[in-house]
This record gives C-alpha cells, sequence and structure tokens, in this order.
C-alpha cells in the first residue's frame, strides 16, 4: 500500500462577508463559548455555498464544504474548477496560510507552496538574501540552501539580478525565482497556484518539466491548480474537480478533465461586462458572434476601452484557445497599431477568420497591453462559442498554434 501524503477529512471553510465578528459583543461571546465546548459555531448554520451568480439571504458563505480526499506520496494532482470554486482556498488550508472552519488535514512531510507572485519574499531584500528567507522559512538548513543555490539562480535565469532588491524585479523574475525556489529545495509535497500563468511560454514549458520531474523522478507529491487543461494533463495523474466549494469529481485526471469540460459551457457567455471600475486602462465591454460555414468561418468581435489620457499607449491582442485550454491562434488587430488613451471610453471592431476548426468548445482571452511583460488588463475564461460540424469528413486533428488573420478591424467610436 502506498504512503498517504495528505488526508483531508470533512473539511469545510466559511468566511464572512463585510466586517469580522458577528456584529455584536454578546454574539462574540456566545461563538467563543460554544467553540471551548467543542460545538458547532451557531452562526455558521445559516451558511451559503459560494455562487458568485445569485444574491446570498446571508452574510456567511462556504468557500468549501465537507471535502474528504487522500493524495498518495509521489502523485501528481491537479486541481481543477472555475474562478469562485474553492481551490485557491484549498491550497492556502493545505499550506497552513489559513485554517479550516471544521475538519481535519494530515500532512506527512515539508510544504512548498507558491499561492502568489512574491509570496514570502521581501521587497527589500536582494534575490540571494530571499533564496535563504524563503529556504528558512520552508525548514531547510543554511548548508542544504547552500547547495542548491546555484541550480536554483541557473534554473530562475536572473543572475544579473540575484543582489538587487525583489522590488524593483518585473512580475515575471518573481515568479521565476519563487518557482525555482519552491521547487528545488527538498520539500516532499510542491504546492502551485496558476502563477505561472505569469511566465513567458518558454519558462511555462520548463516549470512544467520540473514539475514532472519532481513527481516522477523524485518522488514527490505535487499538486497544482491551473485553468490550462493541457498543462494539467500533461502533468498530472489525477485530479479533483471543485464546483462552489464542494467537491464532484475525484479520481483519474482524464475523468475530471472530462467533466469540467461539459460542464465549463454554461459559464461561457458570448459577451462579458466589467462591473467594476478600474484605475488603469481596462476592458469594459467585449462581445463575439460567430458567422459562416465551414470551412470559412469568421468571429466577429467587439469590444470597449476605457483609459485614462496619462497613460501610455497599448495594443491589442486576442488569441482562441481550444477547451484543453491549448492557444491554437493568436490575432492582433491593427487599430492604428496602438490604442491612443483619451480619458474616455472608445469602442472597436475586427473579425477573425477561423478557417478549418474542428468541433470543440472554444474560448477567447483579450489582452491590452504595452508589452507581454506590461500588461494593463487580461480577460479569459469568459467568452466562448462552440463548433458542432467538422470543416470537411477528413478533418479530425487540431493544426498548430499560428497567427490569426484579422480581416477587418475598425474603430466604432
Amino acid at each position: 500500500m502506498s504512503n498517504i501524503a495528505i488526508k483531508v477529512e470533512n473539511l469545510s471553510k466559511a468566511y464572512q462577508l463585510g466586517d469580522i465578528g458577528t456584529g455584536t459583543i454578546s454574539r462574540d461571546l456566545e461563538r467563543w463559548y460554544a467553540r471551548i465546548r467543542g460545538k458547532e459555531d451557531p452562526f455558521l448554520r445559516i451558511g451559503e455555498t459560494n455562487d458568485r451568480n445569485t444574491k446570498g439571504n446571508s452574510d456567511i458563505v462556504w468557500s468549501l464544504k465537507d471535502l474528504n480526499f487522500e493524495i498518495e506520496q509521489g502523485n501528481a494532482v491537479g486541481i481543477i474548477g472555475r474562478n469562485g470554486a474553492g481551490k485557491s482556498t484549498l491550497l492556502k488550508i493545505l499550506s497552513k496560510v489559513t485554517a479550516p472552519t471544521s475538519g481535519k488535514i494530515s500532512g506527512y512531510g515539508r510544504i512548498a507552496s507558491l499561492l502568489e507572485v512574491g509570496t514570502g519574499f521581501h521587497p527589500e531584500l536582494s534575490g540571494r538574501e530571499n533564496i535563504f528567507l524563503n529556504g528558512a522559512i520552508l525548514g531547510m538548513r543554511k548548508h542544504e540552501i547552500k547547495r542548491k543555490f546555484d541550480e536554483i539562480v541557473a534554473f530562475a535565469g536572473i543572475e544579473r539580478y540575484i543582489d538587487t532588491p525583489v522590488k524593483r524585479y518585473s512580475s515575471g523574475m518573481y515568479v521565476r525565482l519563487a518557482f525555482a525556489v519552491a521547487a528545488h529545495l527538498e520539500s516532499e509535497i510542491l504546492i502551485v497556484d496558476e502563477v505561472l500563468a505569469v511566465g513567458d511560454a518558454e519558462f511555462q514549458k520548463k516549470c512544467l518539466g520540473k514539475m514532472n520531474e519532481v513527481s516522477k523522478g523524485e518522488g514527490r507529491t505535487v499538486l497544482f491548480v491551473s485553468h490550462n487543461m493541457h498543462a494539467i494533463t500533461e502533468l498530472c495523474t489525477k485530479g479533483i474537480v471543485l464546483d462552489q466549494g464542494k467537491m464532484i469529481v475525484s479520481g483519474d485526471i482524464y475523468k475530471a478533465v472530462d467533466y469540467y469540460q461539459k460542464n465549463q459551457t454554461q459559464y461561457l457567455s458570448s459577451s462579458w461586462i466589467r462591473t467594476a471600475v478600474l484605475n488603469s486602462p481596462s476592458f469594459t465591454k467585449i462581445e463575439i458572434q460567430l458567422e459562416g460555414k465551414q470551412p470559412h468561418l469568421v468571429l466577429n468581435v467587439k469590444f470597449e476601452v476605457n483609459s485614462l489620457s496619462n497613460s501610455a499607449p497599448a495594443f491589442i491582442a486576442l488569441g482562441i484557445k481550444n477547451s484543453l485550454g491549448g492557444l491554437i491562434l493568436q490575432a492582433y488587430p491593427s487599430l492604428d497599431q496602438f490604442i491612443q488613451f483619451n480619458g474616455k471610453a472608445n469602442a472597436y471592431s475586427c473579425q477573425i477568420s477561423l478557417d478549418h476548426l474542428i468541433p470543440d468548445l472554444y474560448s477567447l482571452y483579450a489582452l491590452l497591453g504595452v508589452s507581454e511583460s506590461e500588461v494593463y488588463d487580461w480577460v479569459d475564461n469568459q467568452l466562448g462559442f462552440e463548433i458542432f460540424e467538422p470543416p470537411t469528413p477528413e478533418r479530425t486533428i487540431p493544426y498548430h498554434p499560428q497567427h490569426g488573420s484579422i480581416i477587418a478591424s475598425s474603430r466604432l467610436t
């Protein structure tokens, strides 16, 4: 029988919306008295699951509810679910960043976690000093860190900046160093949230290779959260699907991914509107519409950009991903090459040629930025469309990533 690396029993996590506490001293005392007697919190019984699309009747939400699973040593497990499903909350509890409301976790071995860009880094310290600081936090001896130091720096690829304070690092440099530290120091369990999306394509590939080596070669346990189903299936052998804080599927990774893909359709829409107002340049509205017949389809895209007059000019990038999260097409509407911001909302439109796409569920992402390393806004996993008919009877496999063909693009206002 394989050794169990992580065992979760009846795990639940509740959050109270708004102010911390129950609102009155008497209720806080009642909650404290129930806790010291080992009783259930009386103000959590009316809690609700974490469904962001409906208005709740109480100020308590259950981010996780009654999770039970075991992870064997050496397994690579993908945690899958849409935004708000409870993935990051689960990883924070497993990493002991926050405590569960109820339930029990048994972990066997040291845990190295990468939950957010720069987690555990001190901005005033250099990259070198932060490697030793992070290693100490993870329970490593100084001589262990020294032995791995050169390997960590080489993997991160930031030798030139290793003695520079990390507050001057870009987000990409942050995540490179943070992942290198977490993956190379000798912990038994490696937990990685979807921060790898910050890195470029080459570094993401490098990270997946390292996690594969850590899991299969060194026998360490890996927990990986990502919206990229291609990366999930490449790395993981087991999968857990979360929805509104509840575990829906646990088992073979292909079974988990298949369930997620079939149920993801209901969350993708042909239109998206931003509800919050951002200070930086951002998308405020995006609409898509599929037209034409196989093999020559056209995707009409309309979008609005809100901006500050003192912001640097930016470009737009659009991408089409398949159901596994693999990028199959990138397009760059001309729009006079760079959008000049004038302090108000402007509307644009473009048409993307989608020749010879096979039947699948596709999603669109939109990027607004000065460069690939300086991004103003990013909209992903919100807009989608489905193709049901093959382009030709013999066409059954997808093509490789390529630059998309923009048929036309224009400014509407």
